[in-house]
């Protein structure tokens, strides 16, 4: 009887039933009731943890899974939340203030959102199939400004528009891209383009001090640089720090001749250029001087005759008078 009812007991114990709790009769005996849990104190408990499951589960599909690409999240040290919209900040910008039959050269990464977001005819988009269109833009981002300028007017381009992250961090930019472009341009373009002229002696990729010539006069580079030098995005950086490559840049005076910036976001992702037409570039003037003609006078100031003039008598065969 003794281990039948520690058996019992035990099992109890460990399936949460509480121990019989002692009661005195009203005859002066001892009684032993048991006390049972109410089975709505179970239904609910279960029912949080279940609404605490779902509400965790939304949170991590929200945060890690669900974030749009054209909208940017980063955290700040006392866990707030900032959102970066740069993207649709320039989308908007070039929806207002450009052509509705402007064309935008970019990378086909963007293409779609260009098309969707800024309603803008571009030049290659996420569908493209024909592989040398793709590879044509790719070497005009690999060019020098002069060269890339010829191809654009080929294609007829109002506005670039590159992704730059130097200034935020953002590692999923163009420069980081860059030389895919110049590989698929290579493929289609190798007497023009040379993947290894992009690289350092050492075979390094890099924008700083130690960077090639060719990759320093690259319109993606340019593009990307522009005004940069004198912005100042740590104060225990120099000027011209860039936060992706943790380095500084190499050019710290980019000029350019053939575009002109018409816009950059806030925190400096997106920014889009303008293509100068032929017309508003400076032309620079000949130092040698220009003769004019002069014009060739006739002789004697006479009035011209007609020779062999034919003359028409009625009734009578056309002659010639000599």
């Amino acid at each position: 009887t003794k281990a039948v009812v520690s058996t019992q007991s035990t099992g109890e114990k460990y399936l949460g039933k509480p121990p019989p709790s002692e009661e005195v009769n009203e005859d002066g005996t001892v009684s032993l009731k048991q006390e049972e849990h109410s089975p709505s104190i179970i239904i609910m408990t279960i029912l949080a943890l279940l609404c605490l499951f779902a509400f965790h589960c939304t949170w991590i599909t929200s945060s890690a899974y669900s974030s749009p690409s054209i909208v940017l999240s980063t955290g700040g040290s006392g866990g707030t939340r900032h959102i970066l919209d740069d993207f649709r900040e320039a989308y908007f910008w070039l929806n207002q203030n450009t052509d509705d039959l402007s064309r935008v050269m970019s990378w086909w990464d963007y293409g779609y959102q260009i098309a969707g977001m800024a309603n803008r005819t571009t030049l290659v988009d996420n569908n493209t199939w024909n592989n040398s269109h793709i590879a044509l833009v790719g070497k005009a981002m690999a060019s020098n400004e002069q060269d890339a300028y010829k191809i654009m007017q080929d294609l007829d381009v109002d506005y670039i528009l590159v992704i730059f992250g130097g200034m935020i961090g953002y590692s999923g930019d163009d420069i980081n891209k860059f030389l895919w472009m110049v590989r698929i341009a290579e493929g289609e373009h190798p007497q023009d383009i040379q993947e290894g002229r992009y690289f350092t002696p050492e075979g390094e990729y890099r924008v700083d001090g130690r960077a090639s010539q060719t990759m320093l006069d690259s319109m993606m580079y340019k593009m990307c640089y522009y005004r940069f030098g004198e912005v100042t995005v740590d104060h225990r950086q120099p000027p011209g720090f860039d936060r992706t490559r943790e380095s500084v840049i190499g050019d710290r005076d980019v000029q350019l001749e053939y575009i002109e910036e018409a816009f950059t976001t806030t925190n400096w992702l997106v920014r889009i250029y303008k293509v100068k037409k032929p017309t508003n570039r400076v032309v620079k003037k000949s130092r040698r001087p220009v003769k004019a003609r002069r014009p060739r006078k006739t002789r004697r100031g006479e009035k011209g005759s007609v020779r062999n003039s034919v003359v028409v008598t009625r009734g009578k065969t056309v002659s010639t008078r000599k």
